[in-house]
């Protein structure tokens, strides 16, 4: 199983290399768009502003190469923070005019800031946090629910679909802590950063068992 982490320029991918490498798993690092094909699964991390890490995405070609690897060839996705928001079709950190920027789409919704869901709490949103599960995924297999995972984000990812959550959690207000659809994952939170739990997600994207 070859475990892809895409180094498109954005981010420090260092604590996620050690993570899978913790698990036993060697990662490989994609660093152009035109080697998705050579793994078996694919890790999108992401720091920043969501319409400048989409328009990082557009130019280097790994938007059009990530929707085929996905959407043709079904290679699973774990979207990472950022990388959990790009998954969505819509985005509005960042975005010109006023409007909003297209993500990849992989994932119906969009990405608002949690000022505007009606967070009363001092965003951004950083540190530990107890996520609650809201439907069943194998990507929680054996983590239970009020389990505390570390975020750091101002903007949360809003489903077009509320079976798309599959847990939740509240700094303010209520809001997706994870996503699913079809073989496509994405975390709010950082699964490197968060101690035994965090890894227990990692291990169980890169598990056979799980897509």
């Amino acid at each position: 199983m070859k475990v892809g982490i895409l180094d498109y320029g954005v981010g420090n991918l260092a604590s996620v290399y050690r993570a899978l490498e913790h698990l036993a798993t060697a990662p490989i690092a994609v660093s152009r768009a035109v080697d998705i094909h050579k793994v078996d699964k694919l890790i999108l991390p992401g720091v920043g502003s969501f319409t400048d890490c989409k328009l990082i995405l557009d130019q280097g070609g790994w938007s059009d190469e990530l929707r085929e690897a996905v959407l043709v060839n079904k290679k699973p996705l774990l979207g990472i923070c950022l990388g959990m928001q790009l998954l969505a079709g819509l985005g509005e950190e960042g975005a010109y005019d006023w409007n909003f920027t297209k993500g990849l789409g992989l994932i119906p919704g969009k990405v608002l800031n949690l000022l505007s869901l009606g967070c009363d709490k001092r965003t951004p949103h950083v540190g530990w946090n107890t996520v609650y599960l809201k439907n069943q995924n194998s990507l929680f297999k054996n983590i239970s629910t009020a389990t505390d995972f570390y975020f750091v984000h101002s903007y949360a990812f809003v489903p077009d679909d509320e079976q798309m959550i599959i847990a939740e959690v509240n700094h303010g207000v209520t809001f997706a802590a994870a996503v699913a659809h079809d073989q496509v994952w994405g975390t709010q939170f950082h699964p490197e950063k968060s101690s035994k739990a965090g890894l227990q997600i990692l291990k169980n994207f890169v598990s056979n068992s799980l897509c």
